[in-house]
């Protein structure tokens, strides 16, 4: 059954390869692409995907690049099922079930079909979670194992720091030992400490980006009073040039990243001159945004419940606005503009090079999206029918939560690991950033896994019996006692 649900798998991403090729583009994957021609630490984000473009980069072809993020896609439903089959006795529809999210849903193979680094987070993430359900008693090597894998995700993206925290706290509850713990969290801190050490000294500060004081200020710009806050521009004039002056009979933006990539209110951070990402900007905005966060908590919790709810929708609104939605379809936003494939944008990358002369050096050929048919529009019509509504990945995830509130007296279980690591991978964007589609995605096989571990004891399986040939004149004798339950 999984075999079959995973050969339709590879036949929809065969289909947008050739749809599609070589690559599906987003605003952020020309810097990944800058990194792997250019290798230096990013101000904004960490390396780890630009590292994956560098090792693929004298195969000089995007198609190859998005085949292996397929392929991580496909090896992502594997684990789900592997983990539920083997370790949690599910039968075979139930967990292929769970794994038919990441199958078949037409926007995750959307995903990964563009050069981005989610696909491979997302399937670093579960492998972190099958690693440590599937092994109960854990060794040192097998600690340093997930150490490793937790690195990996904490260097392509810096959301997986939380990870990182919870699989510490999951395994001192499960009393693993000491020795797993410790050599998880040296096999995980060498290669973080490595990159925050060259990161420093390109930026002068030991850290993994520049941009996470900058990213929180945008999410507070939305609410931050200067009134409220008590900025006193005689003894805060930092602080001060940071606030939002609302004029009369003017409101703010409804979009939180409006005030960090914007123009007009969106230019207050080049109030400083010189480059936006760098040491002082980002200490000063951090500042300016925790202390709109402790004098505003009632604004800060509105904005952020009102973008996690946003994945619960069972539509998909346009947001944060239509420029970003559309690069989540496969089409408007790929249309051929008079006859030939959309161009790629020029401004220029942090490394001194642009956006599209850089992803034509990688690929030594043309870059931009080719539109072919009718594989095209196989997957432009399949989008607009199968894919996880919102409202159903809450569902889903009631059914997880369900799941550690009955386990409460084992601290939720093997339940509570998967379901807390999707509600903070959905939480987290909406508590430091903004909500965005793509966002919710790592947190779809996570939610199933949690959903499928708590309905296991629900799912009966089809009693195992041996063909019985009884003597004549007498009756077969039941294989076990009446009285007592079947082992399972």
């Amino acid at each position: 059954m999984f075999a079959v649900a995973l050969a339709v798998g590879g036949v929809l991403r065969l289909i947008t390869m050739l749809g599609y090729g070589p690559a599906m583009w987003f605003n952020d994957s020309y810097e990944y692409v800058s990194v792997a021609l250019h290798p230096r630490p990013h101000p904004i984000r960490p390396d780890g995907y630009g590292f994956w473009l560098l090792l693929l980069k004298p195969f000089h072809s995007f198609a190859l690049v998005t085949l292996t993020q397929h392929l991580m896609g496909l090896a992502t439903a594997v684990l789900i099922y592997a983990l539920l089959r083997r370790k949690f006795d599910l039968p075979a529809w139930g967990a292929t079930l769970a794994a038919a999210p990441v199958l078949f849903d037409a926007y995750q193979i959307q995903l990964e079909q563009l050069i981005m680094s989610d696909t491979m987070f997302i399937l670093l993430v579960v492998g972190v979670i099958t690693m440590v359900l599937w092994h109960r008693k854990m060794s040192w090597q097998v600690g340093a194992i997930v150490g490793v894998l937790l690195a990996l995700v904490w260097l392509t993206r810096s959301i997986g720091l939380p990870i990182l925290a919870l699989v510490v706290v999951y395994m001192l509850v499960k009393r693993v030992g000491w020795k797993p713990i410790t050599a998880m969290l040296t096999a995980c801190a060498i290669p973080v400490v490595s990159y925050m050490a060259w990161f420093s000294t390109n930026f002068g500060s030991f850290a993994m980006t520049q941009s996470d004081g900058l990213i929180l200020y945008m999410r507070t710009a939305l609410f931050s009073d200067c009134h409220k806050m008590k900025v006193d521009p005689r003894k805060e004039l930092e602080l001060a040039l940071m606030c939002i002056t609302d004029q009369p009979g003017e409101s703010r933006e409804k979009f939180s990243q409006w005030y960090l990539w914007g123009k007009g209110r969106g230019e207050q951070l080049h109030v400083w001159g010189g480059k936006k990402f760098d040491e002082f900007k980002n200490e000063t905005a951090s500042s300016f945004a925790k202390r709109a966060i402790l004098s505003q908590p009632g604004d800060y919790l509105q904005v952020v419940m009102a973008d996690f709810f946003r994945a619960f929708h069972w539509d998909r609104p346009r947001f944060p606005d239509s420029a970003t939605y559309n690069m989540y379809e496969f089409r408007p936003f790929y249309e051929l503009v008079n006859g030939q494939p959309k161009r790629l944008p020029t401004w220029p990358s942090y490394a001194g090079g642009r956006a599209d002369t850089d992803a034509f050096a990688y690929e030594q050929g043309p870059p931009e999206t080719r539109i072919v048919s009718p594989w095209a529009d196989i997957m432009s019509g399949y989008q607009k029918v199968v894919r996880l509504p919102g409202l159903l990945l809450g569902g889903i995830m009631l059914v997880g939560l369900y799941g550690v509130a009955v386990r409460w007296r084992k601290w939720g279980g093997p339940v509570a690991l998967p379901w807390l690591a999707g509600f903070g991978l959905l939480l987290a964007p909406a508590a430091t950033a903004e909500f965005d589609y793509r966002y919710v995605l790592p947190a779809v096989p996570l939610a199933c896994l949690a959903a499928a571990i708590t309905l296991r004891h629900g799912i009966k399986r089809a009693p195992k019996t041996e063909a019985v040939t009884p003597t004549i004149g007498t009756a077969s004798e039941p294989t076990t006692d009446p009285g007592q339950s079947s082992p399972s």
